[in-house]
């Protein structure tokens, strides 16, 4: 049986200034998951935000809140994002030594764990952990950015990803580039959940964006 796709608009791409706003909005236009990407100058090349602003945004949304941390090291600040209320939180394979520590982490904390790959990670990297995973992130653009032209060597890599998962109970998530051009790619090899930034927010159209990609992955 398939499962339905799930959008997750992230918020890298909303109005800083009124992100409150921005989340209510989304919401109310039909997204399924709000993504937050949180990145630390040092992992990746680009400073975002942090638990406190995780916090501020939960009473705006009863949605899913799935916290993508481009940080290193990780683990420090596992229990701010979990108390701030994220319900799925994703370190990065590359981010630290102890990935199967930080999973077991997450899921003591109560959270759903995730796995993020760069491009250039084999899949090879996290099969070992494959069993303390409820989600793993497929990054379809090199992380830092957002804005970035989709991948397209990385729906070979979600094909593999998607057989190794087999009938865990894993979500595939992508991540990168994002559009109603390159969904379709994602969602013809088993990805379940798509994160689109710029696609959604471009325009404040946000339910249009967000039917447009729907409407792609189901023609």
């Amino acid at each position: 049986m398939s499962t339905p796709l799930l959008i997750a608009p992230s918020i890298l791409s909303a109005d800083f200034a009124r992100l409150g706003e921005e989340v209510r909005a989304i919401d109310a236009a039909g997204c399924d998951w709000v993504h937050v990407d949180v990145m630390d100058g040092h992992f990746v090349p680009n400073i975002t935000i942090g638990p406190d602003v995780v916090k501020a945004l939960r009473p705006h949304t009863k949605k899913i809140i799935d916290v993508h941390l481009m940080i290193a090291p990780a683990d420090p600040y596992l229990e701010a994002f979990a108390k701030a209320g994220s319900d799925i939180i994703t370190v990065h394979a590359e981010a630290g030594p102890h990935l199967h520590r930080s999973l077991q982490t997450i899921r003591a904390l109560g959270k759903k764990a995730g796995v993020s790959l760069t491009p250039e990670t084999p899949e090879s990297a996290i099969e070992y952990v494959l069993d303390q995973l409820d989600l793993i992130l497929v990054m379809t653009v090199n992380p830092g950015f957002g804005g970035q032209a989709f991948i397209p060597a990385m729906v070979e890599k979600m094909r593999r990803i998607k057989a190794m998962i087999g009938k865990r109970p894993i979500q595939l998530e992508v991540d990168g580039g994002v559009t109603p051009e390159t969904a379709p790619l994602c969602t013809s090899v088993g990805v379940d959940v798509l994160v689109a930034g710029s696609a959604v927010f471009r325009g404040g159209k946000y339910a249009e964006n967000i039917a447009a990609i729907r409407r792609a992955c189901a023609s």
